[in-house]
């Protein structure tokens, strides 16, 4: 066979790919975010102390911490759907970004002695539900950025797969925060954090057996 022939037969069944719009892979974080919360006020399920909770320090951090995560997290994860972009160093940001909120939570904390009052605060009868509340919140966002990793060519699937799950737990939980009426630092830490971990799990252990790359 001529090299002529075989090269026909190899590109015979190529179809045409359409190429990444990646500013648009972007906006469907923000826009799915909006789509959810006004679900939410049509549900009714917007906190209703919140125009008290807009005076409180911890209300903003927790809004901005999360916000700026799921931001930060989408960046990498849509920049490591290209080949020759790699997500590591941006998980690095984003681990950094993490650690800079929980010093400011600590700083925003108030100091509350005793392990009595410790567990008061965690209140695992709410938190637990909470961190389903949240993963239900992350789905959408997770879904859509799953199938833009699948449509991409990542080279590193395990690490684009955990920017995913990591903007789609901090998308959620920023979602989330109008809803739950708990704004300690602490119990924000505990289950918060639990929810995006388990969401960030969920996708490295799905996402990299879906991808075609």
């Amino acid at each position: 066979m001529s090299n002529d022939r075989l090269l026909d037969r190899l590109v015979s069944d190529l179809k045409p790919v359409r190429p990444r719009r990646p500013v648009r892979e972007f906006a469907a974080l923000p826009a799915l975010a909006a789509v959810e919360l006004a679900v939410l006020v049509w549900l009714g399920r917007m906190r209703p102390d919140l125009h008290d909770a807009l005076a409180m320090a911890s209300f903003w951090w927790k809004l901005l911490a999360f916000g700026l995560l799921a931001t930060v997290a989408t960046v990498v994860a849509v920049r490591s759907f290209h080949p020759a972009r790699t997500p590591r160093p941006g998980l690095r940001v984003a681990a950094g970004i993490a650690l800079a909120a929980l010093a400011a939570g600590w700083l925003i904390d108030a100091a509350r002695p005793g392990i009595g009052a410790l567990v008061d605060r965690l209140d695992w009868r709410h938190g637990i539900p909470c961190v389903g509340e949240m993963i239900v919140c992350a789905v959408p966002i997770l879904l859509a950025l799953g199938l833009q990793m699948r449509r991409g060519a990542p080279t590193d699937p395990r690490g684009t797969a955990v920017a995913v799950g990591l903007a789609g737990g901090a998308a959620g939980a920023f979602v989330f925060a109008f809803t739950c009426p708990y704004d300690d630092p602490l119990y924000i830490a505990v289950w918060y954090a639990a929810g995006m971990a388990a969401v960030a799990a969920a996708a490295r252990l799905v996402l990299p057996a879906i991808t075609r790359w």
